[in-house]
């Protein structure tokens, strides 16, 4: 058996070129071609709404050529091939032979999926050298070509009898079964050599592209490193020894060191931005998806998708945003017939919203489906012994019930939702992000979920306040106003402890000296600060000694042995070389035991 011949069972077998041989070659593929996938879920969907979209098709065309001629020169097989069926059908359309109809767009989605499939392997593999194999394509692949087998010519008024149209669903169905490899083509259909397309897709990434691809990790340890110099900086500027300096060369030097400084701080910073779009791309298939399960109609519609946050927070936005547009696909969103009877379109309406908000992201997730039933809300939460039968909540409280652990407006459970978890895992994972959750609902009319998310997760804007002689740091996000008390707003409610009367709302207060065990400048509430703080859905008020001022800080963490303290959420050092902790306010809230009752 010659090379050749070698190199073509290989590719019978789906072979895999040796990592060993060229690791990162392949690394730039899988990252290349999920970048070409990711272009060919956001053109199939708009081909669903316009199937006649040129530059949609052309798009698609080139995204799976280019995979086509590099999976072959890197041996493939399996995603070569389907690359290849898809870009057949792809050709047809563009040519005017093949009209992209539902059983098409659903072929691709299916034909993206498998690919996305098969990159995961090729990267565990890559990274932790474990064994893949290529996941089975026959059955895709005969489904793929069964959209190119057209029906003989048929003229008008000619009748088609049931055995001719049983010979052609035969002929569909026996389409050759391939194996997982490349398929020796025939010279009338075969590509282009795979090197040279594989050459002239980097020669038109070199013309068209001014970007660079870094790997993650060394973008994190630069920001890192970043971190550390402009601590380094504020050190430098607060020290002792140059505190009485007055010449003017020195004190212009070191505002010059301080400007760049911040310039270099913002520059990283903006490096691990990627738009919050890619995020709502991904909801774009959900709801796709489930409008088709459900059988509903729905339309997404996105808008601010050009907003930029830290890439760390747009992958741990993933999964809440998932499980809310599948809670509003499933609890708020009625069937078409339902919304008929209502007099609304049968077409319901889901939207994705980004925006900046005074340093932080807002992202919006809607419908224009039932809305919140605040009965059907207080009944499930007093027979689940949540609140109190005659407790009197504010909307937002009532609203906020449904982020309860094993919480659910649902009348059954599906596959999809209703067994409570979801949005219990929304809460979490958003205050997690050091964020908030706002409801808006007019039952009858829609729900809107407000997801309010710092731009980086790097620094923190938060209040230094002082216990003693120890600084602690409050997140100004969760800040909601600071109050020197008097004598009559402080009392203590019986089963309650410390209760602090603020704006007609009991409040209960945490004394910082005593949670953390150090010694307060003053015992006297009068004489000290309350500083009212939001966390968990619950507001409550921190008493501390005073206030030092509002900093920017870089978080760090705290390392293992002092990992998982309660109520602290990580260190920073401070202008004067000291070290704050940073509050883990969720965490503090929760040892309170507010009554629901109340506030």
């Amino acid at each position: 058996m010659n090379r050749d011949e070698e190199q073509t069972q290989s590719g019978a077998k789906g072979g895999l070129l040796n990592v060993a041989d060229d690791p990162e070659l392949l690394g730039d593929f899988i990252l290349e071609s999920r970048e070409h996938l990711t272009s060919v879920e956001q053109n199939v969907l708009k081909l669903e709404q316009d199937s006649g979209d040129s530059e949609a098709i052309h798009a698609s065309f080139r995204a799976f050529h280019t995979m086509k001629g590099l999976a072959g020169f890197l041996e493939l097989g399996a995603i070569q091939q389907v690359a290849h069926e898809v870009e057949t059908v792809l050709d047809l359309a563009r040519n005017g032979k093949l009209v992209i109809d539902s059983s098409v767009i659903d072929r691709m989605l299916e034909s993206k999926d498998y690919l996305i499939l098969w990159l995961d392997q090729l990267d565990s593999m890559l990274h932790h050298g474990t064994k893949v194999a290529a996941p089975d394509n026959k059955r895709l692949l005969a489904s793929i070509r069964a959209l190119t087998v057209s029906p003989p010519a048929v003229e008008e008024g000619t009748i088609v009898d049931a055995a001719s149209l049983a010979r052609l669903s035969e002929a569909v169905r026996e389409v050759p079964a391939v194996s997982e490899a490349v398929p020796v083509l025939p010279a009338s259909v075969a590509p282009e050599e795979p090197m040279a397309a594989a050459q002239r897709a980097v020669e038109t990434h070199a013309r068209e592209a001014r970007a660079i691809k870094v790997d993650t990790g060394k973008l994190d340890y630069l920001v890192d490193m970043v971190g550390e110099m402009v601590i380094a900086q504020s050190l430098v500027r607060h020290d002792p020894d140059l505190a009485g300096e007055t010449r003017p060369r020195l004190v212009r030097n070191l505002s010059q060191l301080a400007r760049i400084t911040d310039e270099v701080q913002r520059t990283a910073m903006s490096m691990r931005m990627v738009p919050v779009g890619q995020l709502f791309q991904k909801m774009s298939r959900l709801v796709r998806d489930l409008s088709r399960k459900n059988g509903k109609r729905v339309e997404l519609e996105t808008s601010g998708e050009e907003t930029e946050l830290d890439r760390n927070i747009v992958e741990e936005l993933g999964d809440p945003l998932m499980h809310m547009v599948r809670n509003s696909m499933d609890h708020g969103v009625e069937t078409p017939g339902e919304r008929e009877a209502s007099g609304k379109d049968p077409v319901a309406k889901v939207t994705l919203r980004a925006s900046h908000q005074a340093g932080h992201i807002v992202i919006e997730v809607g419908d224009d489906g039932r809305g919140l039933n605040k009965d059907w809300i207080l009944k499930k939460a007093i027979d689940r012994h949540l609140v109190e039968p005659v407790a009197q909540l504010s909307e937002h409280d009532l609203f906020h019930l449904i982020f309860q652990p094993g919480f659910s407006t649902a009348e059954q459970i599906t596959d999809v939702s209703g067994r409570g978890v979801g949005m219990d895992v929304v809460r979490r994972q958003i205050h997690k992000l050091r964020g908030r959750i706002d409801i808006r609902s007019v039952e009858g009319a829609g729900t809107t979920f407000l997801l309010k998310v710092p731009l980086t997760l790097a620094i923190i804007d938060g209040l230094v306040v002082t216990v003693g002689v120890e600084r602690y740091i409050v997140p100004i996000f969760a800040v909601r106003e600071m109050v020197r008390p008097t004598e009559d707003m402080i009392s203590t409610v019986q089963g309650q402890a410390e209760m602090a009367l603020v704006r007609g709302s009991l409040l209960p207060v945490i004394r910082l000296h005593r949670r953390f065990g150090v010694r307060p400048g003053n015992e006297d509430p009068t004489k000290c600060l309350l500083i009212v703080s939001e966390g968990a859905g619950r507001k409550f008020c921190l008493l501390v000694d005073g206030l030092i001022g509002k900093q920017e800080v870089v978080i760090k963490g705290m390392g293992e042995m002092l990992q998982g303290i309660e109520g602290v959420a990580g260190g920073a050092i401070l202008g004067d070389g000291r070290v704050g902790l940073i509050l883990d306010l969720e965490a503090l809230c929760g040892e309170t035991h507010v009554d629901k009752s109340i506030g």
